[in-house]
């Protein structure tokens, strides 16, 4: 479903996996280009050590690279169905303090997406994410492994692949 950029704003910052784990989606831009996140520390993610607990800041960086893609390329015609097929993270700091982050997606991105979905029907590439704290320490890196796959006509979408 093609939504706009407010509405999955306030859609996304009340989606309870997220809003209980104080994960608070800042703003979409630029046509869904990009999204800015913020984690903020509170008793509900706080770990024994203090910090924000690994598990809030590894499911803060889930859904948005699928998000922006299917917005993306739902935009520009296609049917598809995108997911993360799979994350890795290297936490570098404890995050003491609200932590944030910026993603991006580049018009290289976009053209070689949507060639592979044109070619062979699916897309999947890994992209880096960097969280950083207030002070812009780097806090953890991900890496984001996001599946897109052209749904062709008469195909039945599916929940998985």
């Amino acid at each position: 479903m093609i939504i706009s950029q407010n509405t999955l704003k306030w859609v996304m910052r009340f989606y309870p996996p997220l809003f209980f784990q104080r994960i608070w989606v800042q703003k979409f831009e630029n046509e869904f280009r990009s999204c800015t996140v913020k984690l903020s520390k509170s008793f509900l993610n706080k770990n024994y050590n203090g910090s924000i607990f690994g598990g809030t800041i590894y499911a803060a960086t889930d859904p948005f690279y699928a998000l922006l893609f299917d917005q993306l390329m739902q935009r520009r015609g296609f049917k598809v169905r995108v997911w993360l097929k799979s994350a890795s993270i290297q936490y570098l700091k404890p995050g003491r303090s609200t932590l944030y982050f910026t993603i991006t997606v580049t018009d290289e991105m976009l053209t070689e997406a949507e060639h592979a979905l044109k070619t062979v029907g699916k897309f999947i590439k890994a992209y880096p994410m960097e969280i950083t704290n207030k002070s812009g320490e780097l806090c953890a890196t991900v890496m984001n492994e996001v599946y897109i796959r052209n749904l062709h006509q008469g195909e039945m979408p599916r929940v998985a692949y």
